[in-house]
């Protein structure tokens, strides 16, 4: 860890708890540094783990998720220092800025928007913290990129994991998953992106299809061969949607399954879910209704994987599954915790980030 500096349906009772299990001693301590999409889902499920406990979190000014941070029960504290008097005079009670937050914690997860964490970084490593960062960094911002299943060891005892996007968090778990039983010799990917999330009001496509990028291959590829080592060639695009991602895959395996062998090994994995078409899974917008009734904010921390697309077929398995966005990083957030102070080994952190965010005990 870096020299540290001197200093002079989960729910709302999951902010309010987190007060005073950060007053007990042993646990460590975690700075959201963005509550936003993800930092605000980052704090809840930090929140609800026992070896662990949100210190505070950062926003950059006095918006109404500011607001609901205080609500929850959440320090708050500036993320740009120079705005503290914005906040203020908003009426909105902060405890100082990200500088007197850092020196309180342990560990910050980096939840500002793309490219904000690596400008970050030289801030953590002033105060002699460790970090986490998102998907939307490079992966030369951290020592390792993470995904749970796939290089939980990678990161024990790091100072700085990025984990993956959640496009590639989504097809890391099945690639590895496969890949471990049936072994892959080649994969071809190809991305239906939602073009922002749905709160965004700000930019998006409103009525077109756009290659992202036109040239071959997209980034997902690489940036799966930073946690799993897997020839692999994706290629995306952008949809007017805002609620999921949908993966088409074609993998070439070594040994060729049955169908019901490759189900059978996605069902034994509590972060996949698969759904059936006879059941009305008719699109991604029938996965968000569904999980409108069984999660907080319909969070889907697994994939989503349709049943009645699996398929061998010439000796290739297809499948196609939908990713939430907005949720599926959540727990590797939390297994990285474990794993760079070295808590526990990857099958007890994974148990207990699936026990304390209900993954494994819903099937649709």
């Amino acid at each position: 860890m870096p020299k540290r500096k001197s200093s002079s349906k989960t729910s709302l009772k999951a902010g309010k708890s987190s007060k005073k299990s950060c007053r007990k001693r042993g646990k460590v301590k975690v700075a959201i540094n963005g509550y936003g999409t993800i930092g605000k889902r980052v704090a809840d499920a930090v929140s609800l783990q026992k070896d662990m406990c949100v210190v505070g979190v950062t926003k950059t000014k006095p918006d109404f998720e500011a607001r609901m941070a205080v609500k929850k029960g959440y320090k708050l504290y500036a993320a740009i220092p120079e705005r503290a008097e914005l906040f203020e005079r908003a009426g909105i009670e902060i405890e100082g800025t990200i500088d007197d937050l850092l020196e309180k914690v342990d560990i910050v997860v980096d939840c500002s928007p793309g490219k904000i964490g690596a400008e970050n970084k030289p801030k953590y490593e002033k105060a002699g913290v460790k970090a986490i960062f998102q998907g939307g960094e490079k992966a030369g911002v951290a020592e390792v990129s993470f995904n749970a299943l796939a290089c939980y060891d990678k990161a024990l005892g790091k100072d700085y994991v990025r984990v993956v996007s959640c496009n590639t968090t989504g097809l890391t778990r099945v690639l590895y998953l496969i890949k471990e039983n049936f072994g892959i010799e080649k994969v071809r990917a190809t991305m239906i992106r939602r073009v922002v999330d749905p709160k965004e009001d700000k930019k998006g496509l409103v009525n077109g299809i756009m290659p992202n990028p036109i040239t071959l291959p997209s980034h997902h590829g690489p940036d799966v061969q930073t946690v799993l080592d897997v020839d692999i060639t994706t290629v995306a695009f952008k949809v007017p949607t805002t609620l999921m991602h949908v993966h088409s895959l074609n993998i070439v395996p070594k040994e060729v399954p049955k169908v019901d062998d490759i189900v059978d090994v996605l069902e034994k994995e509590p972060r996949i879910l698969t759904f059936e078409e006879s059941d009305g899974f008719t699109s991604t917008a029938k996965i968000i209704e569904w999980a409108r009734e069984v999660r907080m904010r319909y969070d889907i921390f697994e994939n989503c994987v349709w049943r009645d697309s699996v398929a061998v077929v010439d000796g290739e398995i297809y499948l196609t599954q939908a990713i939430h966005q907005e949720a599926i990083v959540v727990p590797e957030n939390i297994d990285a915790i474990r794993a760079m102070f070295e808590l526990k080994s990857r099958e007890e952190s994974m148990e207990l980030t699936n026990k304390s965010l209900g993954i494994g005990e819903i099937r649709a």
